[in-house]
């Protein structure tokens, strides 16, 4: 039985409505030439967040690598137990819930 509809939700997730989108757009497109000004100034007193913004901006995030380390142990006991199983068994245990 599906229990999603159980699980309440959050009313304030999601992306907003195309209209309260543009109403913010709209509200804060006066303020573009004071927020370039700030940055701006920001950049002229070498300000490292101003620098690493303009950076990310004009030439995109550096790639990120994430090294990872798997180690599987297998036990031998379980490998010879599956070896003897028929192949019927061996695919029934597989789709077995």
């Amino acid at each position: 039985m599906d229990k999603r509809k159980y699980n309440g939700g959050n009313k304030n997730a999601g992306r907003k409505s195309k209209a309260e989108e543009q109403n913010l757009i709209e509200k804060l497109s006066p303020l573009e030439p004071l927020a370039f000004d700030g940055l701006e100034y920001a950049l002229k007193q070498k300000k490292e967040w101003a620098v690493k913004l303009t950076f990310e901006y004009l030439f995109g995030k550096p790639k990120q690598h994430i090294e990872q380390e798997i180690e599987q142990k297998i036990n031998s006991a379980d490998i010879d137990k599956l070896l003897k199983m028929p192949e019927q068994t061996i695919i029934n245990k597989l789709y077995e819930d």
